[in-house]
């Protein structure tokens, strides 16, 4: 059967060989263990997608602005669960390409606790505190009702959603990226049927939205636990990791492990999030039509960013066990690599998207003035998701090696020092709507730069030395 985006990403890989920017194995390798992410990306991204625009067809424009005043909260949930699974593919792929199998399982329940203790209790404050986190950031009493209803029926789902990461991310971490994109982009695909159900035919508006949201994180789980204790699953077979449940879930040095490497990790997508509650905030000033239009960019943003799910994380396991296993020269040659491969591929994503911005904003909304205002900022957002793309594949080696701290401080200078400042000047001085592009430009500019400047120094080769020396000593 013709898959397009694998046949997409392999063109891809295939030309960037011929002018002999990259090593055709390489980049086979790297494709390979690319494309599924990516079509588990499109999916997941998709949904999001999809709710806005079925959410904005069904109710209007002020529900768009409502899910959107929801979102950061969920997703800055999601993001510490994302942070525990990064440190979770860095200690899986480096156990697996140095053989180390039987120390995989205590990296994954140790995970698994670590995400469970940070997610549970946000839950009990989305659920029990919704309306007043909301009217922290939102503005319309329309808008503000809207996502107090959405928040408190998502909260539901992210302990699940930051459980599907850590599978997610085990499995790429051992070489198998298809088992994730099955599950992944299978569940995304029924939580869209699920969203179609439930706003259009029992017209629960958002609330549907998030039902649908939490339902399917809950059937992801139960396929990854059922897959990893078992070690295969019915239809896709053997899996490289099979997990001991008998075996004791906590081990201190682990866990000390895991701590340093995805505390950066996930400070740095608070961070990224966080912005997000303030950024929403000042976006307010304008009028509830350019929250929505916004709103409409950011979603439209974050699915051109699904190519870096698949390359980061393809970078991630393929520099990981390369290092490992102690091949520094492979590490190197994969991360190289897998930068230029990922450049290329949002290049390509941007421009096309740029073209046809605005029957991509006849998706969402039909007034003209807001559609008008929609199609600019997607348009902004297709020149900052370039940046994104760079960001993305110089945090692979970083991510693989556990040099995280860096990535965090680019996003704080980023978000904090650029992106909110412009934002404001364009709420309160004549900048106006300019204000918001240059925002989407500097918020992933500043951060790509620093990650980029991280990665030529070359710093993660020497603390991947070190921690392979730390446990050759401790063994």
């Amino acid at each position: 059967m013709l898959n397009p985006v694998r046949a997409a990403i392999e063109g891809i890989g295939r030309l960037l060989a011929r002018l002999q920017l990259i090593a055709a194995p390489r980049a086979q390798r790297i494709s390979d263990l690319a494309w599924p992410r990516i079509v588990t990306g499109l999916a997941r991204m998709s949904k999001a997608t999809a709710d806005v625009a079925m959410v904005g067809m069904a109710v209007g424009p002020a529900a768009i602005a409502g899910v959107g005043y929801g979102v950061p909260y969920w997703t800055m949930t999601y993001m510490l669960g994302g942070g525990i699974a990064g440190g979770t593919i860095s200690l899986v792929s480096q156990r697996y390409g140095a053989g180390r199998y039987d120390d995989i399982d205590r990296a994954v329940t140790v995970s698994v606790v670590a995400a469970l203790l940070v997610t549970l209790p946000l839950v009990v404050v989305f659920w029990t505190l919704p309306e007043p986190l909301i009217r922290l950031i939102g503005t319309g009493e329309d808008a503000i009702a809207y996502g107090t209803r959405y928040l408190q029926v998502a909260s539901l789902a992210m302990p699940f959603a930051a459980l599907n990461l850590i599978g997610s991310r085990t499995l790429i971490g051992a070489d198998d990226s298809w088992t994730p994109m099955i599950v992944r982009a299978g569940g995304a695909v029924v939580n869209v049927g699920l969203n179609a159900v439930f706003i259009f035919v029992f017209d629960l508006g958002v609330v549907g939205a998030a039902l649908g949201t939490v339902l399917g994180s809950m059937g992801g789980v139960v396929f990854f636990g059922w897959g990893l204790l078992a070690g295969h699953l019915p239809f896709i077979g053997a899996l490289p990791v099979q997990i001991d449940g008998s075996r004791p879930y906590w081990d201190a040095a682990d866990a000390r492990h895991l701590a340093r490497i995805s505390t950066p990790l996930a400070l740095r997508k608070v961070a990224q999030n966080g912005g997000q509650f303030p950024l929403l905030a000042i976006v307010g000033l304008f009028g509830p039509d350019v929250v929505a239009a916004f709103v409409v960019a950011l979603r439209v943003r974050a699915l051109m960013n699904t190519p870096g799910w698949g390359f980061g994380l393809a970078s991630s396991s393929l520099v990981g066990q390369s290092l490992g296993a102690g091949r520094e020269v492979d590490a190197d040659g994969y991360a190289h690599d897998a930068l230029r491969f990922t450049v290329a591929t949002y290049a390509v994503v941007g421009v096309g998207v740029f073209i046809v911005a605005d029957p991509i904003s006849a998706l969402f909304v039909s007034e003209p003035g807001v559609r008008a205002t929609t199609t600019a900022l997607i348009r902004a957002a297709c020149v900052s998701v370039l940046l994104w793309g760079l960001m993305n594949g110089a945090m692979g080696p970083l991510r693989a090696s556990g040099d995280t701290t860096w990535p965090f401080y680019g996003q704080i200078v980023g978000l904090f020092g650029f992106a909110l400042p412009l934002a404001y000047l364009g709420a309160v001085t004549p900048l106006g709507i300019w204000g918001l592009y240059a925002t989407l430009f500097v918020e992933t500019a500043v951060p790509a730069a620093v990650i980029y400047y991280r990665f030529r120094t070359e710093q993660w080769k020497l603390i991947s030395r070190q921690h392979r020396e730390a446990a050759v000593g401790s063994a």
